[in-house]
């Protein structure tokens, strides 16, 4: 059996993935906006080529052999780059920027790999810095010069005559808790004994800190592929700015970042909706900072609606119920708009298997851990689990 998990080939992790929509390179901030909400991605690829230029009938697929996904663009992104103060006081301008101004110069974040590339070798990958693979969908192969002359820039799909999709940490951690009676005992250990709960990461800003301050950090865990804390001054975990929760709003949360306090924030952009009180503090401190044009992208989204108001509970996991811990509650979010600014938390003694179960039905690549008392002690992330099954399957082999 073990031998079998060595041998599985990526492609058997990408059966009914879909394909990947994409940019081009050259298109446009707000270009990427208007596909984002469009199509309700997370993400959308990046590629150095221009499908808007096809050639001529009667010429060669020469041209796009060398096709490459080269990053890729969430809200986030958007967020983070219409909160700089040149934007936000002239956001239209900023929405003409090219794409290429949202992609992090940090290299290895998106890599390619074959289908028939084993699964040890994008567990490598990952662990040496890559965020997302892109893998070519075996299905999308033929009839690609047709329908290449069907698409456009904004629903292409295609790229040398294939398809892609990502594969993601995530897919590869479910993919292990599937096969996890192979790395028995280890699944059943408690975090601090496996030396991946993370303590120097941590990205935090207490409550009343403005939101602007935790703006570096949005972008930074953001390419961790983690999130911010929000903690009293006791050091207590209250909540979290998350890149999953931001992921599911608007732009006019740029506009929230720039005139909330963190706390404020957090319930502004949680899933019951914006509350009417907090609407109306954003308005008026956009008029006070003379940012017209941010309050008038602010009163175009047509996501801002009022709603319920904050809560600051979180959710904990515990070995006897898989997630289930004292007074919390597994949410089993959906990946898209229901996303809750409520922060995921397991303790030191929390075994891997819990970690992992409740981090999957969250849809979170990490998992706060607190001590009992709720101070915040560290992070436990995918990436640090699969350093775990790496191990393991060396061990194996």
């Amino acid at each position: 059996m073990a031998v079998s998990l060595l041998e599985r080939e990526v492609s058997d992790l990408c059966l009914g993935k879909p394909a990947l929509r994409s940019l081009s390179i050259s298109a446009t901030v707000g270009h990427a906006l208007s596909v984002l909400k469009r199509f309700g991605d997370n993400y959308i690829s990046v590629w150095n080529c221009d499908h808007r230029h096809l050639p001529d009938a009667d010429k060669t697929d020469a041209g796009f052999e060398e096709c490459r996904c080269v990053g890729k663009v969430c809200m986030v992104d958007i967020i983070c780059f219409l909160c700089k103060e040149e934007n936000l006081s002239n956001p239209g301008t900023a929405l003409q920027a090219p794409v290429s101004v949202l992609i992090p110069k940090v290299p290895g974040l998106i890599r390619h790999l074959e289908p028939n590339a084993s699964l040890v070798e994008a567990m490598d990958l990952i662990l040496e810095g890559a965020q997302n693979l892109v893998i070519p969908l075996e299905s999308g192969t033929t009839n690609s010069r047709k329908k290449l002359l069907q698409i456009t820039l904004s629903n292409s799909t295609l790229h040398n005559n294939r398809e892609y999709c990502w594969l993601t940490q995530e897919d590869i951690i479910r993919y292990l808790l599937n096969s996890i009676g192979l790395f028995s005992p280890t699944p059943v250990n408690p975090i601090n004994s496996l030396n991946i709960i993370d303590t120097q990461n941590i990205l935090a800003v207490h409550y009343d800190d403005p939101a602007s301050l935790a703006l570096p950090f949005i972008a930074q865990s953001l390419e961790m592929q983690t999130s911010v804390a929000i903690v009293d001054t006791d050091g207590k975990l209250i909540g979290e700015i998350s890149p999953f929760t931001l992921n599911s709003c608007g732009e006019d949360v740029a506009a929230a970042i720039a005139t909330l306090s963190a706390g404020d924030l957090m319930a502004y952009i949680d899933c019951g909706g914006r509350p009417e009180d907090l609407i109306q503090l954003v308005k008026e401190r956009l008029q006070e900072r003379n940012l017209e044009q941010a309050l008038e992208l602010m009163e175009e989204d047509s996501g801002i609606s009022s709603g319920a108001s904050f809560s600051s509970s979180y959710s904990s996991s515990s070995d006897e119920e898989f997630g289930v811990g004292r007074g919390g509650r597994l949410g089993g979010y959906s990946a898209r708009l229901v996303r809750r600014s409520e922060a995921i938390v397991c303790y030191p003694w929390s075994s891997l298997v819990a970690v992992m179960i409740q981090a999957l039905a969250h849809r979170v690549s990490y998992v706060w851990v607190v001590e009992d008392d709720g101070t915040l002690a560290g992070i436990v992330t995918f990436a640090g689990m699969m350093k775990v099954f790496r191990e393991r399957l060396r061990s194996m082999a």
